[in-house]
Formats: structure tokens, C-alpha cells, sequence
């Protein structure tokens, strides 16, 4: 496996073939884990993510076009050209809404922005709840804040990014994913309040075990119905509840025991996506009692817990998921296991005894493509920095 520096200079010469110029400057921009806290962060809840060692590297330069700008995607051999003017999104699911996006956004929050060809590719998976459009949108933001020294802080270039997200590609996401692409910290999980942005980190050290993530290889789309419809659903849920107390602005401000007292004043449906808010809020800061404690089997049920949550309350795992994580419930070298993301697909995160990880990721592939006839990828992560300029 090639380091970031070999990654990054494989990119830059990239840049330089297809430009013709030598780069201003370079971005590593990382996608991220999360231990635990899915779909809670739009409720403004809490989240416990950290990003990881792989990630997009950006290459740019001024253009000599006047707000007229090329960006390069090296992985797929494609390019846009576009004026800064006017900007829209274009058909549905291409790559080119992320940059599109957090052009339009910067402009509004500065008013305008010169050109500028800027090229990138990378290593995180896509569609497999890694986050890579989160790396495309705060990498790329964060290299145009340094080329054209904008000035915009970390909560600006985390918003920028997620608005980019809303307005150009449709997915209401939250903000946890921007946020842990810009502020990941080496070796720790950073335990993020959702509504005052206000981070904790803690060290991630798991005595005797490691994390494992398996990719199922089957892509999720955020930007499809089912992510927006959760959204909506739990809005629903706070509108009723705020008719009891006013005080209520999101599900954050909710108990299980209160949702309990209100139950028949909600659908059926909207009961559960809002149980399983409150109580995976309530999981966030017991997972992180436990990490510091190193209480293994506190984190265990915490991760079966929440990922029974996804499935029977929240709705959002797949077969194939489902099948990886009941893979491991009798396993006793393995402390927990879930899904991570957005739902619908990507993978699993798992924690593993040392000695039983090469085992571990040999007998789950082989069950997995036994039962669905597709390969499993297991990939090697690391915890580390979020974005950082790699060179001026």
C-alpha cells in the first residue's frame, strides 16, 4: 500500500500531465468511521466519528479564465468546464453537483471567486458509508479557501460543504461527515454535539482488539428517497411533540420516556424513527463512558444494540448487512458489530480481538460470498488528521 506522500505525488504528476502547469498547492482530504450515531446528527444529536487514512488528494492552480474554472476527476478521465455564474446542478448522481455545489456556496457566503483547474482522485470507497462525498466537498473547499486565502473557518467550510450537499445534490445530510473530514485527530474519535458543533476527542484505544470494517460491496445512494423521508419523518415527530412543550426544537431535546408518554399522538412509523433517534443519542454518550473505561462488553451491547435499531426502528439496513453482522453475534473473539453510514448498503464496523483478525476477516469473506455469491472487501484503516495542506 502506497503512503499519502506516494499518493499524493502520483496526483500531483497527475495534475502537471493534464494541465501542463505545476500546482499551487495540494489538499489530502480523508473520509471517516463512525463508531457509533447514524442519522442523529441532522436531529442535532451527538456522534462519535473519526476520519481515517484514506482519502482525496486535490491538486490546483489558478486558472487565466476570469470565474471560469476546469476541474479534472483522475480516477474516472473526466472533466468540467464551467463559469461561476448561474451555477445549477446537472442530472442526478454526478460527481460534478459536489464541485458545483461548493462553488455556488462560497460564492454566496464571499460574493464572488476567480477560476481556477483543479484536478483530484483518491482511494475512499465510494458508496460503502466512508463518506467520500463529504472528502470530495471539504477537500475541495478547503484548497480554494488557501489558493484564494478567503479566510473562511472550519464551521464556514463544514457549512459551505453541507449546503453544497443540500442545494446541488439533494441529500438533506447533517453535518457530521464535513466536520470529521476537517477535524479528525490522529488515533481519536471525536465526540461531536451536532447543535453547538463543540468537540471532545477521545483517545481510540481498544486494548487487544482492532476495528474491522467489510465493505459488502453493495453501494448505497443518500441522495435517493428513503435518506430525505427519514429526515421528514422525524421532523414530523418534533412538530407533534412541540405542541406538548414548545421547548422542543429537535429530537435532541426528546427522552425515550417523554416520545413514551406521546406515543399516540404519532404514527406508527414515526414513533420508531424517533425512538430509535433518542435512544441511539443516548447510546453516543454511554459508548463513550465505556470507551474510556475500556468496558469492552459495554461497547459490545452498545453496537448490537444500535444496529438492531437501524434494522427493526429506524429501517435502513439491507440483507446482505443484516447477514454480516448476525455473522458475528456468536463469535467470541468479536466485541460488536453494526452498520455504519447512511444505510441501505456499505459496510460494517467491527471490533476484533488481535489474534482473531486474519481469521476473522478470512472465514466472514468466504461465508459472505458463499450466501450472496459477491465478494467481500475488508479494508485496512487507520485513524487520522482530517484535511491538511500537503504542499504550497
Amino acid at each position: 500500500m502506497k503512503s499519502p506522500q506516494e499518493t499524493n505525488k502520483y496526483f500531483l504528476e497527475q495534475h502537471r500531465k493534464y494541465f501542463g502547469v505545476e500546482p499551487r498547492l495540494s489538499v489530502k482530504a480523508p473520509g471517516r468511521i463512525n463508531m457509533i450515531g447514524e442519522h442523529t446528527d441532522y436531529n442535532l444529536g451527538f456522534v462519535l466519528p473519526a476520519a481515517i487514512n484514506k482519502a482525496i488528494y486535490f491538486s490546483v492552480n489558478r486558472s487565466q479564465l476570469e470565474e471560469v474554472s476546469t476541474v479534472y476527476a483522475i480516477d474516472v478521465q473526466q472533466e468540467i468546464q464551467f463559469k461561476h455564474r448561474d451555477l445549477a446542478p446537472l442530472e442526478a448522481g454526478s460527481w460534478q453537483n459536489y464541485i458545483l455545489g461548493v462553488v455556488s456556496e462560497i460564492i454566496k457566503v464571499r460574493g464572488n471567486l476567480p477560476g481556477f483547474c483543479l484536478s483530484f482522485g483518491g482511494d475512499v470507497p465510494l458508496g460503502a458509508g466512508l463518506s467520500s462525498s463529504a472528502a470530495l466537498e471539504c477537500g475541495l473547499c478547503f484548497a480554494l479557501n488557501e489558493l484564494f486565502e478567503l479566510n473562511l473557518s472550519w464551521q464556514e467550510m463544514a457549512k459551505i460543504s453541507q449546503l453544497a450537499e443540500h442545494h446541488f445534490v439533494g441529500t438533506k445530510c447533517g453535518i457530521m461527515d464535513q466536520i470529521s473530514s476537517l477535524r479528525g485527530k490522529k488515533d481519536h474519535v471525536m465526540l461531536l454535539d451536532c447543535r453547538s458543533l463543540d468537540i471532545k476527542y477521545f483517545p481510540c484505544a481498544l486494548v487487544g482488539y482492532q476495528i474491522v470494517i467489510c465493505n459488502s460491496n453493495v453501494t448505497h445512494e443518500l441522495a435517493s428517497s428513503a435518506y430525505n423521508e427519514r429526515r421528514a419523518q422525524c421532523e414530523e415527530g418534533v412538530a407533534v411533540l412541540q405542541s406538548v412543550n414548545p421547548e422542543i426544537k429537535s429530537l435532541r431535546d426528546v427522552s425515550y420516556e417523554f416520545l413514551l408518554q406521546n406515543k399516540e399522538s404519532l404514527s406508527e412509523v414515526v414513533f420508531k424513527r424517533c425512538a430509535y433517534i433518542t435512544k441511539e443519542n443516548d447510546r453516543v454518550i454511554e459508548f463513550c463512558e465505556a470507551l474510556q473505561n475500556q468496558n469492552i462488553d459495554q461497547l459490545e451491547n452498545l453496537l448490537y444494540n444500535a444496529h438492531s435499531g437501524m434494522q427493526h426502528e429506524y429501517e435502513i439496513t439491507c440483507p446482505e448487512i443484516d447477514f454480516l453482522v448476525d455473522y458475528t453475534r456468536n463469535l467470541d473473539q468479536v466485541k460488536g458489530s453494526r452498520m455504519m453510514g447512511g444505510g441501505f448498503g456499505g459496510c460494517t464496523i467491527n471490533i476484533v480481538k488481535d489474534e482473531f483478525v486474519d481469521q476473522f476477516k478470512s472465514e466472514i469473506s468466504e461465508a459472505y460470498s458463499n450466501r450472496w455469491q459477491k465478494d467481500l472487501s475488508i479494508l485496512d484503516l487507520e485513524i487520522g488528521d482530517g484535511v491538511q495542506l500537503y504542499s504550497r
